[in-house]
């Protein structure tokens, strides 16, 4: 059976997500393809996401299309770009309402196996905490953005995840915008071409 074919199937966390707020079942997102030469490496897809059976289909996704200066048609080439989150499902919220984290054990059982079917990659952007912890390790979110510079230079993009619960770091740290943003364009643009 064919990798992507095996994920959609994967039912790995139906208890569990059962067991949530949102009562939900599985529905992995799968987005890639061999010859993709931008990851985006995210978290998990989210409930508008879940619905639409489409990554980042949601005021995330804006902000991230206009951060990577990508239009949709470009940024949904599957041919180019692989979006290949933490979680292929959404994980559902807590009684609050809060979102789940990404569960564990979806990185642990597909994520080995995704990376050695996309030998084009020349860019990687970390999407949100979860994706910086596995591609680069321990450490804060705000410290990884901040030493973008370094893991550039190895190909890998830490950014905050583009929610809008984000938009207050945002403002207190302009750098991003007016330092990352142009870097991260120009470098997406030379991936794209």
């Amino acid at each position: 059976m064919p990798l992507e074919q095996a994920i959609r199937d994967c039912r790995l966390c139906t208890a569990r997500f059962a067991a949530t707020a949102t009562a939900h079942v599985p529905r992995p997102v799968v987005w890639f393809r061999p010859t993709a030469r931008l990851l985006i490496a995210g978290q998990a897809p989210g409930a508008r996401v879940h619905q639409s059976g489409q990554p980042f289909t949601d005021a995330s996704g804006e902000r991230l299309r206009d951060w990577l200066g990508l239009a949709p048609e470009a940024f949904y080439d599957r041919d180019r770009v692989a979006i290949v989150p933490m979680a292929f499902c959404f994980p559902g919220y807590n009684a609050a309402g809060a979102d789940l984290p990404p569960p564990a054990i979806c990185a642990k059982t597909w994520r080995g196996p995704v990376m050695a079917t996309l030998p084009d990659v020349q860019m990687t952007v970390l999407v949100g905490g979860a994706a910086m912890r596995w591609h680069l390790g321990p450490g804060a979110v705000a410290g990884m953005v901040a030493a973008w510079r370094v893991h550039a230079a190895r190909g890998l993009w830490p950014l905050p995840h583009p929610s809008w619960r984000n938009t207050g770091w945002l403002r207190r740290n302009p750098w991003f915008e007016t330092e990352v943003l142009p870097a991260l364009r120009a470098a997406v643009r030379q991936v794209m071409t």
